[in-house]
């Protein structure tokens, strides 16, 4: 128990030296908020409208190949320590276990993980007959302005 106890007093210490930052705060900082407090700072810059309520996707799916390759780096690590022990068969095991995860990010590559540009379209085929769009009527644009349409009734982008 006596190994312990700078460890313990370390533990103590810090917990205590958090506490007391705490209660000094509350007791001595004045507490007025405005709103110049409330919003949100970043580099300086006056905020000019307000941030969006969700994130995007593309930043989650990053967030997720990064946790990926950290779980793969998470257990390569005791092979590097001790790849003596383990021999060819522990180095075949991290090759079989790192082109898992290679062949993951691969396909999120291929399903357009990284592409953060805009949208790239796919273009008609050359041979593509134009559709007759008469008498198709247009919904769910009530309240908005009208539609104009091209030659052949298709809807002007």
């Amino acid at each position: 128990m006596g190994q312990y106890l700078p460890i313990i007093a370390l533990t103590v210490l810090a917990v205590l030296f958090a506490l007391l930052s705490l209660v000094a705060s509350r007791l001595l900082a004045p507490n007025r908020p405005s709103s110049a407090k409330e919003a949100p700072y970043e580099c300086g810059i006056v905020p000019g409208r307000e941030p969006p309520e969700r994130f995007p996707v593309s930043f989650y799916v990053i967030a997720m190949l990064f946790i990926m390759f950290d779980i793969e780096l998470i257990f390569a690590y005791p092979y590097a320590v001790d790849r003596r022990f383990l021999g060819a068969f522990g180095f075949a095991e991290m090759i079989a276990f790192s082109v898992v995860f290679f062949v993951a990010f691969v396909y999120m590559v291929a399903r357009g993980a990284l592409d953060w540009g805009p949208l790239q379209r796919r273009s008609a085929p050359v041979g593509e007959i134009p559709v007759e769009r008469e008498g198709v009527r247009v919904v769910g644009l009530e309240g908005r302005a009208p539609v104009a349409t091209g030659d052949e009734g298709r809807v002007a982008r």
